[in-house]
């Protein structure tokens, strides 16, 4: 099968193309057909060699963090998937190729209403806006959230995902960011190249930041005393968090079959849409990488696999 490969650590130009053995599915693994697979800031990561002491990976190595595509065979014991299902998940590594095993339990359907392309773009979003907003913050209705970089992929969906629980939501983003946000739900909407929001923000719940430096160290101020700070990009700081009175934490999302579904269920009453910037082929992965990496998206990045 065609597969990306990383050859070793560092520009985009690592990224080869190589035919590689097709896995085979043990017990209680399904094999994807992968349909679409997107980029996340996570693979150049990965791929700087920036988490090689947190998080060593074989070289070569195959990229990637989500998928959508059609179980094509299923391992013994398998029991709630088939051959045929169209699914969608998150995992870490492998989803730069034509198919991948993974454990049935981290495996969704995708949404009825929703394309392949879309299923994969909204897999990572959705599974971190539930881990930060429900598993870290358990966010209340009533309560008042600002979201850093809520245009992005992530973003989009942490604000949709925190309005359809019932919050304020006000997001930072770009001009053009802010009319998308808000078109999604947001009660308020701040341009971060013009306006700044440390002014403009007072006595919020929970942030969650997608950001980090200076935005993140602005946010800690912003906070009503008990609120909380979840960053998803950089460690924070527990003095400052004590200074305010608040909780403060930097999280990895977790993938987790109950992350999925609970989203899957938003994207079927409307109440959380995919945003797609753009769909390129597999063979396109390492121009796809240098975008994102230049910034300025609003929405996925989807590699179109089959």
């Amino acid at each position: 099968m065609k597969a990306i490969q990383m050859t070793g650590y560092g520009d985009s130009s690592v990224l080869k193309i190589e035919d590689i053995a097709k896995p085979v599915p043990a017990a209680g693994q399904v094999l994807i057909k992968i349909a679409a697979t997107t980029i996340n800031p996570f693979d150049m990561k990965i791929r700087s060699g920036a988490m090689q002491q947190f998080i060593p990976i074989p070289i070569p190595f195959v990229p990637g963090t989500d998928l959508s595509g059609t179980v094509e065979e299923t391992g013994e014991n398998v029991s709630r998937l088939k051959k045929g299902d169209q699914v969608f998940a998150t995992t870490f590594g492998g989803t730069y190729a034509e198919y991948i095993v993974i454990d049935e339990k981290n495996v969704s359907l995708i949404p009825d209403n929703v394309s392949l392309n879309e299923a994969a773009a909204l897999a990572v979003p959705l599974n971190t806006a539930y881990s930060v907003l429900i598993e870290a913050a358990d966010l209340q209705a009533g309560q008042k959230v600002l979201v850093h970089g809520a245009s992005g992929a992530v973003g989009i969906a942490v604000v949709q995902m925190a309005k359809a629980l019932g919050a304020h939501v006000i997001g930072t983003a770009s001009e053009k960011g802010k009319d998308i946000i808000k078109s999604l739900g947001a009660d308020e909407a701040i341009d971060y190249k013009s306006q700044d929001f440390s002014k403009l923000v007072h006595d919020v719940d929970l942030v969650i930041d997608g950001v980090g430096g200076e935005t993140l160290q602005k946010s800690y101020a912003l906070i009503k005393k008990g609120g909380r700070l979840i960053s998803i990009v950089m460690p924070t700081s527990n003095e400052e968090a004590e200074k305010y009175g608040i909780t403060a934490e930097f999280i990895n999302s977790v993938p987790k079959l109950e992350k999925l579904a609970f989203g899957k269920k938003l994207v079927e009453e409307n109440k959380i849409t995919p945003q797609i910037a753009k769909v390129l082929s597999l063979e396109a992965a390492a121009e796809a990488q240098d975008l994102v990496t230049a910034g300025g998206l609003n929405g996925k990045i989807v590699l179109q696999v089959s």
